[in-house]
């Protein structure tokens, strides 16, 4: 019987210990003593319906203890409602203590736009204490003179509290600054003339207002470095010498063509010539039987033609042999 009564006392303090451990947890009185000391006005009604709320007591109230302590006054509805919209209440208000000691105007419903916008707001607020610097990466550009020039630069940044909400992020500060530095080096007559003047680039990019539109403010631009690349316009003279080249080269053999289609065509009409001429002599014989037989030619005439066929072969001889003679 002993035993048995002393199991029934182990149950029940375990039980109380379980009950006071469930209501401790959905009523945290722990959490309302320490908002209690630090001048924090919440009722342990409204912690214990938090909890059903699906909100953590121990956030706002932390939040509520520290925006109390910096002299801000903080709404307990407004940090639920930032919560169950999946904010961080955390760094919102981490934000707005900051931004309250560095002098910087934010409120309470910027801070959360922020946030939910996807932006680390706290991060913001300290970048627009301490700037950032930003390294572009190597921009390279070819002055008038076809001589190309490869940069580097280094952007100094202030966060613009009130463009984070729908302004650009660096990606977007990096192509402006890049497209501002090929400007400025495509504008140079010569490329000595940067090397001479690296400060004229950022005089000119930062002076295009770049930093419209975007979440930062542009404090400096500052040439970090300038290497000489290729010789871009001796390569593209270069590449039109052989264009030209290969154009000439395609004309001469287009009129080589031309000329060896014209002389193939001379040959055939030449050919074409002899061939009449033989057929033309070899007609002769009949023309000349066909005069004996009409009476149209006579013997002395048939002679006096082989005298003259007879004549203009030896002079032909003649001719050869002399001009063989002076080939030699």
């Amino acid at each position: 019987m002993e035993q048995i009564a002393n199991l029934g006392v182990v149950g029940l303090i375990v039980g109380i210990f379980i009950l006071l451990v469930i209501i401790l947890y959905y009523i945290p009185v722990g959490l309302w003593f320490s908002a209690l000391v630090s001048d924090v006005r919440i009722s342990l009604l409204q912690l214990f319906l938090m909890r059903f709320r699906k909100v953590p007591p121990s956030v706002i109230v932390r939040a509520l203890i520290e925006g109390t302590k910096a002299g801000l006054v903080l709404n307990r509805d407004e940090l639920e409602a930032h919560f169950l919209a999946g904010g961080h209440v955390e760094k919102v208000v981490h934000a707005l203590v900051s931004a309250q000691k560095a002098n910087i105007e934010l409120s309470f419903k910027m801070a959360t736009a922020i946030d939910l916008a996807g932006r680390d707001v706290f991060q913001a607020v300290q970048m627009s204490v301490n700037p950032k610097v930003i390294d572009t990466p190597p921009v390279a550009a070819v002055a008038k003179d076809g001589i190309q020039l490869i940069c580097r630069a280094r952007v100094t940044v202030r966060a613009n509290i009130k463009q984070l909400v729908g302004g650009a992020g660096e990606e977007t500060v990096l192509a402006r600054v890049g497209e501002g530095i090929v400007s400025s080096i495509g504008s140079s007559h010569t490329h000595k003339a940067v090397l001479e003047n690296p400060d004229s680039i950022s005089k000119v990019v930062l002076g295009k207002g770049l930093d419209a539109g975007t979440a930062f403010e542009i404090l400096s631009i500052d040439i970090a470095d300038i290497d000489i690349g290729k010789n871009i316009g001796a390569g593209l003279q270069m590449d039109q010498a052989e264009a030209d080249k290969n154009i000439a080269q395609a004309k001469a053999e287009e009129r080589r063509a031309m000329a060896v289609a014209l002389e193939q065509e001379m040959k055939a009409k030449a050919q074409e010539a002899r061939a009449k001429v033989i057929d033309a002599e070899a007609q002769i014989p009949m023309a000349i039987a066909e005069a004996f037989r009409n009476g149209n030619l006579g013997i002395m005439d048939y002679m006096k033609y082989k005298n003259i066929m007879a004549d203009t072969a030896m002079r032909d001889a003649i001719s050869t042999e002399e001009q063989n003679k002076k080939k030699k």
